[in-house]
């Protein structure tokens, strides 16, 4: 299943050309990913009340089209690769047909002490939903 999850672009996105301001991509795809999460019924207060919460490890990212002030965009997130520790996060930002950016995002699961820690298996049911064995 892929998570959909629609943006407007406000002036403050942009830049002086016109065009999103490329390190709010990452912005939209963070808000995007937490947006997922929340759907998907993991409450990320309470994990890290239990001592472990989710960080970015890599972002791989390009950019292909630019959108601009006042488009209706849209963030697709799905989930693959769930491992121990860590799974990857395909995300793709489209205005109508068109593939604006694509981002893979590995997320880890980190201990109250900063350290790899395994993904709990009530949080991992909860995302299964989200994965998928298509490549981004």
């Amino acid at each position: 299943m892929i998570h959909h999850w629609p943006i407007r672009v406000y002036y403050e996105d942009t830049d002086l050309a016109g065009i999103v301001y490329y390190a709010n991509y990452l912005r939209f795809i963070e808000r995007a990913r937490s947006e997922m999460v929340r759907e998907a019924g993991v409450d990320q207060t309470a994990m890290k009340a239990a001592g472990l919460v989710f960080a970015v490890r890599r972002v791989e990212a390009d950019y292909l089209s630019p959108a601009r002030y006042d488009d209706q965009i849209e963030v697709r997130t799905r989930l693959t690769d769930v491992k121990g520790a860590s799974f990857v996060m395909p995300q793709e930002v489209w205005r109508d047909d068109t593939l604006l950016f694509r981002a893979t995002v590995t997320v880890v699961v980190l201990n109250a002490e900063g350290r790899a820690a395994r993904l709990p298996a009530d949080i991992r049911a909860k995302l299964e939903p989200f994965t998928a064995d298509v490549s981004p």
